[in-house]
């Protein structure tokens, strides 16, 4: 039954529910149980990922050139992304653990959450073909590729206030992180930065890199100003 709800999460229903507990089933629990684990579905599935997002990044955004293109797949097909996919459809809830690692809240260790994502493409690519495992990763990843694309010619804002504020001489530039909020999968930072003690502006970003580098940025269009 609690398998039938993970498949309404994931929106597919399998025609061979072993697979699934396998893409499951953690080494931990495997072990305790003699069985196999879903270490082997993992390999599979991440030559899936990469091919897949690969396919559809050249597709899509044949305007970036090939570094881009292999930056872009490297800033989404990662433990980050795939940890977000893995709480936004409750994979913890549904794993099947050891009792070390029940013990030590092994359902929300990123790792083992990313791993378990990688696991149940390639189950869902064995059950349904190449098809459905296309459709689950670009449904889950596409908004992150759009996001990565647009960020992949980023100049390096912070570089280019340094340079400007130094121009006459040596300069005290401090970047802090002010403030944080959101749950620990979807976080949102706030940046300042400083000019010797002066406050120069603030970024958001959901990456303490990505708030410095909007207040970076804001910095620059403020002393355009």
């Amino acid at each position: 039954m609690e398998l039938e709800r993970f498949e309404e999460e994931i929106k597919y229903k399998f025609k061979n529910i072993e697979l699934l507990k396998n893409a499951l089933t953690h080494t931990s629990y495997a072990y305790e149980k003699n069985i196999e684990s879903n270490e082997k579905l993992e390999f599979l599935g991440d030559s899936i990922l990469e091919f897949i997002s690969s396919d559809y990044i050249y597709n899509k955004y044949s305007f970036l050139k090939e570094g881009e293109m292999t930056k872009v797949r490297a800033t989404v097909v990662c433990e980050k992304s795939l940890y977000k996919i893995a709480k936004k459809h409750d994979f913890g809830e549904y794993l099947y653990l050891g009792k070390s690692e029940i013990y030590t809240n092994g359902k929300e260790r990123p790792a083992i959450l990313a791993d378990s994502v990688e696991a149940v493409i390639a189950a869902m690519y064995i059950d349904g073909g190449l098809e459905i495992a296309k459709k689950f990763i670009i449904t889950n990843l596409a908004e992150e590729i759009e996001i990565a694309t647009k960020n992949v010619g980023q100049k390096d804002y912070k570089t280019v206030l340094q340079e400007k504020l130094q121009v006459h001489g040596d300069v005290k530039i401090e970047y802090d992180i002010i403030k944080e909020t959101g749950p620990d999968h979807d976080k949102q930072f706030e940046a300042e930065v400083k000019c010797n003690e002066k406050l120069l502006a603030k970024g958001m970003g959901s990456s303490k890199k990505r708030a410095e580098m909007d207040a970076a940025k804001n910095a620059l269009e403020n002393l355009k100003k």
